[in-house]
């Protein structure tokens, strides 16, 4: 059933990790309801795995939700039962958070923690307002030194963007594709050098993953077998690595906040605001489908609650006059 659930995932499109999710919670579901076959439960099985969740395993709403929609693409997609229980199961209420945003100084004192390829992918993720995976996703021809633009591809919802690249950042990542091009010619050189492709890409153009423009500006420190076909290949720098980078970083510069590598992106964007950029164009380079969702950087920026003075300001104002 599994094997089902991944072909039908990849016939929709769905990205690999959306892929990996469902197939493990289906198989938590399974699990947890005795092995019996999806086809022989409903409602009553679902809530109560659902339940199991939230009161046991105490996991988050986001969690939650998730579980339900591997679940109810199970049943509408692989199994093809459109039942009517499955309309009545209601997502559980996520609560409204304000993102994390460090202040312009923070920043600074996060990036001068950190060095080498692991600084450059940092900066990026602030300077480009790059979620994690895009900017270690990113392509040797998707990098425009003379336009100063980086262009994501197959971002979050399977869309492309342009973002911008700070001027600050040509001559380290130069240098950072120097080093890339070199790793690239000692796997050719040992027989190597093959880049993954999306969408058969690979089939198409036979010779093209091996071409200086498909590699990962940001390699990975050693090539892996590609569990899905058994190629080896170098595949991009390891997102933990970033992460672990981070979290020194933060720990090093005293930083109290809890500060992640899409914190950078957070701050990217509260940035912006407070320097007075148009929040459709913020919400362009974010790639958000909604504007209203780059709107809740407007209730972060650094200028008290809401935009407003407190009286108490006022009146200290007037005592020193």
């Amino acid at each position: 059933m599994l094997d089902e659930v991944r072909a039908r995932v990849r016939r929709l499109g769905l990205a690999k990790r959306t892929e990996e999710a469902y197939a493990d919670w289906i198989r938590r579901f399974i699990l947890a309801s005795g092995k019996r076959h999806p086809s022989t439960m409903g409602a009553r099985e679902v809530e109560t795995f659902l339940t199991s969740l939230a009161v046991r395993d105490n996991v988050s709403a986001s969690t939650q939700n998730q579980a339900l929609s591997a679940l109810l693409f199970l049943y509408r997609e692989v199994l093809g039962t459109a039942l009517p229980w499955m309309d009545e199961i209601r997502r559980a209420k996520r609560p409204q958070r304000l993102p994390v945003v460090l202040g312009r100084d923070e920043v600074a004192a996060l990036l001068d923690q950190m060095t080498g390829v692991q600084w450059l992918v940092a900066s990026l993720l602030y300077g480009s307002g790059l979620r994690l995976l895009e900017g270690l996703r990113l392509r040797v021809q998707d990098i425009d030194f003379g336009r100063r633009e980086i262009i994501v591809r197959d971002g979050k919802g399977g869309k492309d963007r342009r973002t911008m690249l700070p001027a600050a950042l040509v001559a380290p990542l130069l240098a950072q594709l120097d080093e890339a091009r070199r790793i690239h010619g000692a796997d050719l050189a040992a027989g190597f050098g093959e880049a993954w492709l999306p969408h058969a890409l690979a089939r198409k153009y036979p010779g093209a993953a091996r071409d200086w423009g498909w590699q990962y500006a940001f390699p990975a420190t050693q090539r892996s077998r590609d569990p899905l076909d058994g190629r080896v290949r170098r595949h991009h720098l390891d997102e933990s690595v970033i992460q672990r980078a981070v979290k020194q970083a933060r720990a090093r510069a005293g930083i109290a906040a809890p500060a992640t590598c899409h914190t950078l992106r957070h701050s990217f964007a509260t940035h912006l605001l407070e320097s007075g950029q148009d929040i459709r164009t913020i919400q362009e380079l974010l790639g958000h489908n909604d504007v209203s969702t780059t709107m809740i950087y407007t209730h972060v920026l650094n200028r008290g609650g809401l935009g407003v003075r407190s009286p108490l300001d006022r009146g200290a104002d007037s005592t020193r006059a």
